[in-house]
């Protein structure tokens, strides 16, 4: 990863983080880490943001918090990496228990019912819209559309488990994407 240019205090790497726990919801988040870390803070450029995105979604836990770590301990070590996660996961946490709270008393209320419908609909668009944003080169390939639309099917449609998908699918799409010149002879 590159260097930034001037380290930020951890006040303000808390704020940042702490805006974007607050601010995002659902699978949004990854729009909003994007949009904060690589355009406006510019601590990262779009690969370092890839790469990061990458080591978060295969680590165990939220890819939010595991991407706070990463940029946390890039910017200003062991502490950035504290204050960071403290920013992304403290002030969602306060947010949730209140609104616990408040479901607790008011869950039988229909507007309440409502209101989570409206909130369920805005997730969908936002998933939507990260999707379109960071993965459109696979969108543009018919074979990686071709495995998107045979997800979507399998699961969106006939509610097959994603697991047991996956465990289907993913097989024949690590043999189609295997590097060039790859054959079984060469790795004997």
């Amino acid at each position: 990863m590159s260097e930034v240019a001037e380290k930020p205090s951890l006040a303000k790497i808390f704020r940042v983080f702490a805006l974007i726990g607050v601010t995002s919801f659902g699978g949004g988040i990854v729009a909003y880490l994007r949009h904060t870390l690589v355009e406006v803070e510019k601590w990262l450029d779009e690969e370092e943001f890839m790469a990061a995105l990458e080591i978060s979604q295969t680590l165990p836990g939220l890819n939010s918090t595991n991407m706070s770590v990463i940029v946390g301990r890039k910017l200003r070590g062991p502490m950035g990496a504290t204050v960071a996660v403290l920013g992304m996961v403290l002030p969602g946490a306060l947010i949730v228990m209140g609104l616990g709270l408040a479901y607790a008393r008011f869950r039988h209320d229909p507007v309440i019912t409502l209101v989570l419908s409206g909130v369920a609909a805005a997730a969908v668009g936002l998933l939507l819209q990260v999707t379109l944003k960071i993965g459109w080169k696979q969108l543009i390939n018919p074979r990686d559309l071709a495995f998107v639309l045979v997800v979507f099917v399998l699961v969106g449609i006939f509610h097959i488990s994603l697991v047991v998908t996956l465990f289907c699918v993913a097989p024949l799409a690590i043999w189609l994407n295997r590097p060039a010149g790859t054959t079984s002879k060469e790795e004997a």
